[in-house]
């Protein structure tokens, strides 16, 4: 797990003999030293006492769920037949990340779905020929049954709307107990309640839990974050992942990249996690196009400092579309797509 812990580090006391004792007791340092008694002095130090043990009592510092991440994902390979065609990890009893294989697609999509008191939520569908709701709604089943909890319903929404993440959408489309989110600015604007698309954050109740939506257009026109107020996990999508960031509107995803920074200012982050991984664990080194099996990957989540980081590269060249290399990603300005389709 990839998350900070507080420690309280405690000094041993230095031993004394008695002729210190004596001489700590009649005011006096050893060293040489006179102490002089003062109030605020001792005011201080029972001040400082006390918040050092509150400090060292907080289990977490942030009033957030833990959870836990694996040391590494399957991708694809180098057998498929072994490899199955869903990984699902759990980050905690209600935040499930789902990973496609790489020998269904080589996209090998991040999909999440979490858990409130009335609603679960999955964010996207899958890339390829997938069988996407079978599995997930299979999933909600057996959540219910391990929980000892009613059923709850399903919404479906998008990180945005290339091929690569909607190729599960009908599946879902042909069930009437799952509500559907197009992944259109209009139909996010109105799931989420945005009141003014792009500037305006929105959110989605679960139940229990709520979701902030944040619209961040660049990548697709439809593009959103995601932030569980549970976890403290900021969902990025396409916009943010360990990789090749595609630019289609490149002032629109500069508005984007700040508007993102401002929220992550303002909110704890417990880890940033997008929807695909193209950097292997070598600093600004990708993997090529269309590559399986990745053995060497980066890992999944990015962090805080790395929206901040998004942010600053962009205000660096937002007078110019050039390509900015990162050690963790790299911002690549393309022609806008004309219709939806894979990365």
């Amino acid at each position: 797990m990839r998350t900070g812990r507080i420690t309280a580090i405690f000094q041993k006391p230095a031993r004394h003999n008695g002729a210190s004792r004596r001489r700590i007791a009649a005011g006096f340092w050893p060293g040489g030293g006179l102490l002089r008694p003062c109030a605020a002095l001792v005011t201080f130090l029972a001040a400082f006492g006390l918040a050092a043990f509150a400090w060292a009592s907080e289990p977490d510092g942030a009033g957030l769920e833990p959870g836990q991440l694996p040391a590494s994902w399957l991708s694809g390979g180098p057998n498929c037949v072994s490899v199955p065609d869903w990984q699902v990890h759990e980050y905690n009893d209600n935040f499930y990340i789902l990973r496609e294989s790489g020998c269904i697609n080589y996209e090998k999509p991040f999909l999440y779905l979490i858990f409130g008191d009335k609603k679960a939520v999955l964010e996207d569908t899958g890339a390829g020929e997938v069988q996407t709701a079978p599995f997930v709604m299979g999933l909600l089943e057996k959540w219910a049954k391990k929980t000892n909890h009613a059923p709850v319903q399903l919404m479906v929404i998008h990180s945005h709307g290339h091929g690569d993440h909607i190729a599960g959408d009908k599946q879902f489309q042909a069930m009437p107990q799952v509500q559907f989110v197009p992944p259109t600015a209009a139909a996010i604007q109105k799931a989420a309640g945005i009141a003014n698309w792009p500037a305006d954050p929105g959110t989605i109740d679960l139940g229990g839990r709520v979701l902030d939506v944040i619209a961040i257009p660049g990548h697709h026109d439809a593009s959103v974050a995601l932030y569980d107020r549970k976890t403290g996990n900021l969902l990025t999508g396409d916009s943010l992942y360990p990789g090749r960031l595609y630019v289609s509107d490149f002032a629109a995803y500069v508005a984007s990249a700040q508007r993102l920074a401002v929220f992550a200012r303002t909110h704890t982050i417990a880890h940033v996690l997008g929807t695909h991984i193209e950097q292997t664990s070598t600093p600004y080194l990708d993997y090529p196009r269309g590559t399986t099996y990745q053995p060497n990957e980066h890992r999944l989540e990015l962090t805080r400092a790395n929206v901040l980081e998004l942010n600053e590269a962009f205000q660096s060249v937002k007078d110019k579309p050039d390509k900015v290399a990162l050690p963790e990603f790299t911002i690549q300005p393309q022609a806008p797509r004309q219709t939806p389709q894979a990365k």
